[in-house]
């Protein structure tokens, strides 16, 4: 699905902002710089693994400090100077059914936890919008399966996008074009080698189910703020859901080892209202192909 640029196009792209996404939208789900938790949830997919993750490490606390404790005290007791002669004995019953049996008590009260949590990331209920996103190297291409709409969707300012030659793809610099492009996208350069030339727009309080394939490596479709990951493997069709809670900006990566450029293809996703939703399918259903604006800006 690769796009056609022209001056033109670039025009009548900026006359029809509103038409791309809804105007003000906040940043929510992206990295921190030097940060080490989770990007805020904005779905319950996300709260719930969340929530998991923060059960699993009270019991690797509990567990590592039982060991550590343990460990100290057979130091302390039994070393040479206070146990100078060491007992001889091939088993002990009772501590062999304690560690047999305690590892598969916890084990099963993390499954009854974690279990429900992936049975809800697997069963995929009915669809309010389905979306087809196949992986490229170096881009992601979407369809709205029920509406006719499709596009390809490039970092902003990868070369990627204007050239053939993969091995440009590793000078990505912010340059004032790309600068430039950033903010003509609604975004800042805070936002470099997250933003890209187009977004997915999805209702806010609505089911999104996204089918991901992969058509040349495996890829892999992700959005920490909505708790989802899918690998995109070519020849499959997998599939993922999620419901936005709130307005906002998202942002991914391609989550998946594909090749020299990986690090250069994010997935933005735009949360907007319904009523602002339902006036972007009216304005793209039978538009043509979007226009890369970073293409045609640094040309």
């Amino acid at each position: 699905m690769k796009k056609l640029f022209s001056m033109s196009g670039l025009l009548g792209m900026f006359a029809a902002v509103p038409a791309i996404a809804q105007d003000n939208l906040e940043v929510i789900g992206k990295p921190i710089p030097g940060g080490i938790g989770f990007q805020p949830a904005a779905s319950e997919l996300a709260r719930d693994l969340q929530a998991l993750d923060g059960l699993i490490n009270v019991i690797i606390f509990i567990i590592t400090l039982f060991v550590v404790g343990l460990l100290a005290w057979v130091v302390i007791r039994y070393n040479r100077k206070r146990n100078p002669e060491p007992a001889s004995f091939t088993h002990n019953t009772p501590i062999e059914i304690a560690w047999t049996v305690v590892p598969i008590v916890i084990l099963v009260f993390i499954g009854a936890f974690s279990l429900p949590v992936l049975f809800k990331q697997q069963e995929i209920p009915e669809a309010d919008v389905t979306i087809k996103a196949t992986g490229y190297q170096w881009f992601w291409g979407y369809e709205y399966v029920d509406e006719g709409i499709g596009f390809d969707s490039y970092m902003i300012g990868s070369p990627a996008s204007t050239t053939d030659d993969a091995e440009e793809t590793f000078d990505n610099s912010l340059t004032p074009d790309v600068e430039k492009a950033l903010v003509a996208a609604g975004y800042s350069r805070e936002d470099f080698l997250l933003a890209t030339d187009t977004a997915i727009v999805v209702p806010v309080g609505k089911t999104v189910v996204v089918q991901v394939t992969g058509a040349d490596v495996i890829h892999a479709w992700t959005i920490p703020a909505f708790g989802v990951k899918q690998d995109a493997v070519p020849g499959r069709l997998a599939e993922l859901w999620f419901e936005a809670e709130q307005e906002g900006i998202y942002f991914g990566q391609c989550s998946e080892l594909c090749g020299i450029a990986h690090a250069y293809m994010p997935i933005t996703v735009k949360v907007v209202s319904e009523a602002a939703y339902d006036a972007w399918l009216e304005a793209n259903r039978d538009a043509p192909d979007y226009v890369d604006v970073s293409a045609v800006l640094t040309n």
